[in-house]
Formats: C-alpha cells, structure tokens, sequence
C-alpha cells in the first residue's frame, strides 16, 4: 500500500505522544534541557524546545541510543532501538490509506504487538515490534475479503489487535469456519466482520467448559 512518506523519528509522535532521545546508560544521570539543534537519524534537522508550558517533549542528554515513546493519555512506555523504530515506521506506513491519526497508528500497532496493554491478549501477548511484511499481508487478506479501505478503518479502530493475529492460524482458519460451518460468506461475511470482528482471532472452543479464554472463544459467536 502506499502511503504518506515516512516522518522523522522525533517529528513522528507529536503532538499527542511526547518523546525523547536518551544518550546515557546511567539512569541515575541527571539530564541537561536546553533549546538544542540536531539532526536525526533520518537526516533531518531539527529545532529542540524544552517548552512545559505548551506541552512539548524535551531532549535529554546520556548515551544508548534508544526512541523512547510515552503515551500522555495512558502513561504508557514504548522503547524502541534504532533498527526497531525504522521497522515501526514501515507499519505505520502501511497503515496511512486509512486516514488514521499518528496517534491511532501508533495505538492500533500498540494494541496489536503487546506494546500497550489489552484485555483482548490477558497476559499471553509479549511485546513485539512488528513487522512491514506481517502487518501488510493481514490487510491485503482483508481487503480480499471484500472489505473497502473506509471498512478497513472500522475494523482497525474496533479491533486493532486483528493485526497481531496469525494470518494462517487463525484469521484464514476462521473464515474457512464461517463459510463452511455457517455458510457466512460474500456480504454475510463482510457484515459480520464489520459487527464483530474478533471472531477473526477465535482461537479456542470451551464448549461450555470455561478456559478462561473468553476473549478468544468461539462461545462468544
């Protein structure tokens, strides 16, 4: 898919997430604010204000290099390295046809690869930085489904965790299910995605018999 061309690692997040740059393996360092003029890892320069009235994010001073990507909303942490920020931009990338926000790409990635906690994975889902191939994939197997860009963007916003389901495993599973369990396919099948999505991540059927699973159970359809 194309999309919008990638932002700097320090532009990528604002305004809605604060960042900053650390340089210094000692927590305990105290860091050093000032107004700073930088170029980033992607060639851009940059103007860095340590401004707490307008909210602005500031540049600490130390030495691993290491995106640090705070939440305000939720005071939730997403460290990433180098290598790790470039594979999340080509997500997000991935993710720019469906007119999301920074912020709700970087929610719905978040959501998806344990990034950021949800009740959909419990404690099973750990922290992943995903990748460009997975995320892209998962959206071309929708789309296939019969499923528009505008019913795409619903779905994502519904149920953002779809994209760190496994394509084979479950997704593909599911709708094989649906079609030759329930005879739910074409519209059908496009109608029920759009109501409740999760039935693509079933993983487990209890039965009756409670696994504790509930998220994921089929007893849920």
């Amino acid at each position: 898919m194309v999309g919008k061309s990638l932002a700097s690692p320090l532009l990528t997040f604002q305004p809605a997430i604060n960042c900053s740059f650390s340089t210094s393996d000692t927590a305990a360092s105290a860091p050093r604010f000032s107004v700073l003029k930088l170029s980033s890892l992607d060639g851009l320069t940059l103007n860095i204000r340590t401004d707490a009235i307008r909210g602005r994010g500031c540049i600490s001073v130390c030495t691993s290099q290491k995106w640090v990507i705070r939440s305000t909303a939720k005071t939730q942490t997403i460290v990433l390295g180098d290598e790790e920020k470039k594979m999340w931009e080509a997500c997000r990338q991935a993710l720019s046809a469906f007119s999301f926000s920074d912020e709700e790409e970087d929610k719905i990635l978040g959501k998806a690869f344990g990034q950021i906690h949800s009740p959909y994975w419990g404690e099973d889902r750990a922290k992943e930085v995903p990748k460009f191939e997975t995320v892209n994939d998962i959206l071309d197997y929708l789309k296939n489904l019969g499923l528009s860009d505008d019913d795409l963007g619903k779905l994502l916003k519904k149920f953002p965790e779809v994209l760190g389901c496994s394509l084979e495993v479950e997704l593909m599973t599911n709708v094989h299910v649906l079609e030759k369990e329930w005879g739910i396919k074409g519209k059908s099948l496009r109608n029920l995605l759009l109501r409740n999505p999760k039935v693509l991540g079933y993983n487990v059927d209890c039965k009756g018999d409670c696994m504790a699973k509930c998220t994921r159970c089929w007893v849920r359809f």
